[in-house]
Protein backbone atom coordinates (compact mmCIF):
# COMPACT_ATOMS: atom_id res chain seq x y z
CA UNK A 1 0.00 0.00 0.00
CA UNK A 2 1.21 3.52 -0.89
CA UNK A 3 3.00 5.74 2.21
CA UNK A 4 0.59 7.97 1.35
CA UNK A 5 -2.47 5.99 2.70
CA UNK A 6 -3.26 6.38 6.13
CA UNK A 7 -5.54 3.14 6.83
CA UNK A 8 -7.76 4.62 9.12
CA UNK A 9 -7.76 8.27 8.55
CA UNK A 10 -8.74 10.12 5.34
CA UNK A 11 -7.75 13.65 6.36
CA UNK A 12 -4.38 11.90 6.95
CA UNK A 13 -4.27 10.78 3.67
CA UNK A 14 -5.25 14.17 1.89
CA UNK A 15 -2.61 16.01 4.11
CA UNK A 16 -0.12 13.89 2.88
CA UNK A 17 -0.95 14.07 -0.67
CA UNK A 18 -1.53 17.64 -0.39
CA UNK A 19 2.04 17.93 1.43
CA UNK A 20 3.62 16.25 -1.59
CA UNK A 21 1.99 18.55 -4.57
CA UNK A 22 2.67 21.66 -2.31
CA UNK A 23 6.42 20.59 -1.90
CA UNK A 24 6.60 19.50 -5.11
CA UNK A 25 7.21 15.79 -4.00
CA UNK A 26 7.21 13.32 -7.20
CA UNK A 27 4.17 10.70 -6.86
CA UNK A 28 4.26 7.76 -9.03
CA UNK A 29 1.57 6.53 -11.41
CA UNK A 30 0.92 3.91 -9.83
CA UNK A 31 0.91 5.68 -6.38
CA UNK A 32 -1.54 8.14 -7.82
CA UNK A 33 -4.41 5.68 -8.93
CA UNK A 34 -3.97 3.90 -5.94
CA UNK A 35 -4.45 6.78 -3.17
CA UNK A 36 -7.28 7.80 -5.99
CA UNK A 37 -9.01 4.94 -5.74
CA UNK A 38 -9.13 4.25 -1.65
CA UNK A 39 -10.57 8.08 -1.58
CA UNK A 40 -12.40 7.04 -4.25
CA UNK A 41 -13.82 4.06 -1.91
CA UNK A 42 -15.16 6.36 0.50
CA UNK A 43 -17.35 8.50 -1.62
CA UNK A 44 -21.03 9.16 0.23
CA UNK A 45 -20.54 6.70 2.91
CA UNK A 46 -22.08 7.36 5.97
CA UNK A 47 -20.41 10.49 7.78
CA UNK A 48 -19.69 11.78 4.90
CA UNK A 49 -21.11 15.63 3.76
CA UNK A 50 -23.92 14.60 1.74
CA UNK A 51 -22.75 12.72 -1.57
CA UNK A 52 -19.06 14.11 -1.02
CA UNK A 53 -16.35 11.43 1.32
CA UNK A 54 -16.32 10.35 4.30
CA UNK A 55 -13.82 10.74 7.05
CA UNK A 56 -13.66 7.60 9.53
CA UNK A 57 -15.30 7.74 12.86
CA UNK A 58 -12.54 9.31 15.10
CA UNK A 59 -12.22 12.24 12.64
CA UNK A 60 -16.33 13.35 13.09
CA UNK A 61 -15.54 12.78 16.48
CA UNK A 62 -12.83 14.96 17.31
CA UNK A 63 -12.67 16.89 13.86
CA UNK A 64 -9.49 17.57 11.61
CA UNK A 65 -6.59 19.88 10.79
CA UNK A 66 -6.74 21.50 7.83
CA UNK A 67 -2.59 21.69 5.94
CA UNK A 68 -1.85 24.86 7.27
CA UNK A 69 -2.97 23.62 11.34
CA UNK A 70 -6.42 24.96 11.76
CA UNK A 71 -8.63 22.54 13.37
CA UNK A 72 -11.73 22.21 12.18
CA UNK A 73 -14.88 20.60 14.02
CA UNK A 74 -18.25 19.26 13.27
CA UNK A 75 -20.48 20.11 9.77
CA UNK A 76 -17.88 21.97 8.79
CA UNK A 77 -15.31 19.53 8.95
CA UNK A 78 -17.27 16.89 7.12
CA UNK A 79 -17.76 19.55 4.38
CA UNK A 80 -14.16 20.68 4.25
CA UNK A 81 -12.38 17.25 4.23
CA UNK A 82 -15.12 16.44 0.95
CA UNK A 83 -13.82 19.62 -0.77
CA UNK A 84 -10.35 18.74 0.16
CA UNK A 85 -10.79 15.04 -1.13
CA UNK A 86 -12.34 16.60 -4.22
CA UNK A 87 -9.11 18.59 -4.89
CA UNK A 88 -6.70 15.76 -4.32
CA UNK A 89 -8.77 13.26 -7.02
CA UNK A 90 -8.12 16.39 -9.22
CA UNK A 91 -4.60 16.92 -8.38
CA UNK A 92 -3.98 13.14 -8.44
CA UNK A 93 -5.15 12.77 -12.12
CA UNK A 94 -5.22 9.09 -12.02
CA UNK A 95 -7.11 8.55 -15.09
CA UNK A 96 -9.41 5.77 -13.75
CA UNK A 97 -12.68 5.72 -14.74
CA UNK A 98 -14.30 4.44 -12.02
CA UNK A 99 -12.44 7.06 -10.08
CA UNK A 100 -13.39 10.04 -12.82
CA UNK A 101 -17.16 8.80 -12.19
CA UNK A 102 -17.02 8.96 -8.30
CA UNK A 103 -15.39 12.55 -8.74
CA UNK A 104 -17.62 13.59 -11.14
CA UNK A 105 -20.67 12.12 -8.78
CA UNK A 106 -19.45 14.26 -5.83
CA UNK A 107 -19.11 17.66 -8.18
CA UNK A 108 -22.58 17.75 -9.57
CA UNK A 109 -24.03 16.73 -5.88
CA UNK A 110 -21.76 19.91 -4.50
CA UNK A 111 -22.64 22.37 -7.02
CA UNK A 112 -26.26 22.21 -6.52
CA UNK A 113 -25.77 22.21 -2.54
CA UNK A 114 -23.97 25.25 -3.40
CA UNK A 115 -26.84 26.52 -5.66
CA UNK A 116 -29.56 25.49 -3.20
CA UNK A 117 -27.90 27.41 0.01
CA UNK A 118 -27.89 30.72 -2.21
CA UNK A 119 -31.38 30.47 -2.76
CA UNK A 120 -32.19 29.58 0.95
CA UNK A 121 -30.11 31.69 2.48
CA UNK A 122 -28.81 34.62 -0.40
CA UNK A 123 -27.48 37.01 2.50
CA UNK A 124 -25.24 34.33 3.49
CA UNK A 125 -24.37 32.11 0.44
CA UNK A 126 -23.77 32.61 -3.16
CA UNK A 127 -21.66 31.11 -5.82
CA UNK A 128 -18.24 32.25 -4.37
CA UNK A 129 -19.10 31.73 -0.63
CA UNK A 130 -20.88 29.26 1.15
CA UNK A 131 -21.89 28.67 4.83
CA UNK A 132 -19.13 30.12 6.67
CA UNK A 133 -15.31 31.50 6.29
CA UNK A 134 -13.58 27.77 6.80
CA UNK A 135 -16.10 26.17 4.74
CA UNK A 136 -16.16 28.89 1.80
CA UNK A 137 -12.04 28.70 2.31
CA UNK A 138 -12.46 24.58 1.66
CA UNK A 139 -15.09 25.52 -1.38
CA UNK A 140 -11.76 27.70 -3.09
CA UNK A 141 -9.72 25.50 -2.73
CA UNK A 142 -11.49 22.53 -5.11
CA UNK A 143 -12.82 25.30 -7.59
CA UNK A 144 -8.75 26.74 -7.40
CA UNK A 145 -7.81 22.90 -8.49
CA UNK A 146 -10.35 22.77 -11.28
CA UNK A 147 -13.34 21.92 -9.36
CA UNK A 148 -17.16 23.02 -9.58
CA UNK A 149 -18.03 24.90 -12.44
CA UNK A 150 -18.43 28.99 -12.99
CA UNK A 151 -14.90 29.12 -11.61
CA UNK A 152 -13.84 32.84 -12.23
CA UNK A 153 -17.24 33.99 -10.88
CA UNK A 154 -17.02 32.09 -7.80
CA UNK A 155 -13.43 33.38 -6.77
CA UNK A 156 -14.39 36.95 -7.81
CA UNK A 157 -17.86 36.64 -5.90
CA UNK A 158 -15.56 35.11 -2.66
CA UNK A 159 -13.34 37.88 -2.67
CA UNK A 160 -15.40 40.06 -2.37
CA UNK A 161 -16.74 38.92 0.56
CA UNK A 162 -13.48 38.34 2.18
CA UNK A 163 -12.49 42.09 1.18
CA UNK A 164 -15.52 43.17 3.24
CA UNK A 165 -14.81 40.66 5.96
CA UNK A 166 -11.52 42.42 7.15
CA UNK A 167 -10.59 43.74 10.56
CA UNK A 168 -8.19 45.74 10.19
CA UNK A 169 -5.58 43.86 12.13
CA UNK A 170 -4.36 41.88 9.19
CA UNK A 171 -7.13 39.10 9.20
CA UNK A 172 -10.02 38.43 8.60
CA UNK A 173 -13.41 38.08 10.47
CA UNK A 174 -14.65 34.31 10.46
CA UNK A 175 -12.12 33.53 7.80
CA UNK A 176 -9.15 30.90 9.07
CA UNK A 177 -5.81 32.63 8.53
CA UNK A 178 -3.30 30.42 7.51
CA UNK A 179 -5.74 28.57 5.69
CA UNK A 180 -7.28 31.52 3.86
CA UNK A 181 -3.73 32.38 3.10
CA UNK A 182 -2.25 29.48 1.29
CA UNK A 183 -5.58 30.21 -0.91
CA UNK A 184 -4.72 33.70 -1.83
CA UNK A 185 -1.40 32.29 -2.77
CA UNK A 186 -2.72 29.46 -5.28
CA UNK A 187 -4.98 31.94 -6.75
CA UNK A 188 -4.68 33.63 -10.34
CA UNK A 189 -6.46 37.05 -9.41
CA UNK A 190 -5.16 40.26 -8.82
CA UNK A 191 -7.52 41.16 -5.83
CA UNK A 192 -6.27 38.00 -4.83
CA UNK A 193 -3.26 39.77 -4.45
CA UNK A 194 -4.43 42.65 -2.61
CA UNK A 195 -5.35 40.41 0.16
CA UNK A 196 -2.55 39.45 0.48
CA UNK A 197 -0.99 42.57 0.51
CA UNK A 198 -3.14 43.84 3.37
CA UNK A 199 -1.74 41.06 5.33
CA UNK A 200 1.51 41.68 4.46
CA UNK A 201 3.10 42.40 7.98
CA UNK A 202 1.98 39.49 9.50
CA UNK A 203 2.87 36.96 6.68
CA UNK A 204 6.15 38.70 7.00
CA UNK A 205 6.91 38.19 10.33
CA UNK A 206 5.77 34.88 9.77
CA UNK A 207 8.41 34.18 6.78
CA UNK A 208 11.00 35.92 8.78
CA UNK A 209 10.54 33.10 11.66
CA UNK A 210 13.67 30.86 11.90
CA UNK A 211 12.21 27.37 11.11
CA UNK A 212 9.35 25.75 12.92
CA UNK A 213 9.68 22.40 14.75
CA UNK A 214 6.48 20.95 14.42
CA UNK A 215 4.90 20.12 10.86
CA UNK A 216 2.08 23.19 10.87
CA UNK A 217 4.93 25.80 11.76
CA UNK A 218 7.22 24.50 9.35
CA UNK A 219 4.52 24.99 6.41
CA UNK A 220 2.90 28.16 7.27
CA UNK A 221 6.25 29.23 7.15
CA UNK A 222 6.41 27.98 3.69
CA UNK A 223 2.93 29.20 2.81
CA UNK A 224 4.36 32.50 4.33
CA UNK A 225 7.37 32.61 2.33
CA UNK A 226 5.68 31.91 -1.21
CA UNK A 227 3.03 34.58 -0.40
CA UNK A 228 5.98 37.10 -0.06
CA UNK A 229 7.49 35.91 -3.21
CA UNK A 230 4.39 36.68 -4.71
CA UNK A 231 3.74 39.96 -3.08
CA UNK A 232 7.77 41.23 -4.66
CA UNK A 233 6.82 39.08 -8.15
CA UNK A 234 3.95 41.69 -8.47
CA UNK A 235 5.75 44.71 -7.29
CA UNK A 236 8.70 43.98 -9.81
CA UNK A 237 6.17 43.85 -12.72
Amino acid sequence: MSSLIHRTSLSKTVDAVNEAFFFKKTIPATDRREVARWIAARHALPGAYGKLFAGFPSERESGIRVFTGERIASASARHILGEESCRVLLLLASRDPKTDDVLAQATTWMINRVSQAGLDSPSRNDAGNYCCGKCTVGLWRNVIAGGLDRRSERLSLGLTTLHARRDGEGGWKAFPFWYTVLALTDMDHPRARTELAYAADRISAEASRSRGTSPYSYRRQAVARRAVEALNTDCLK
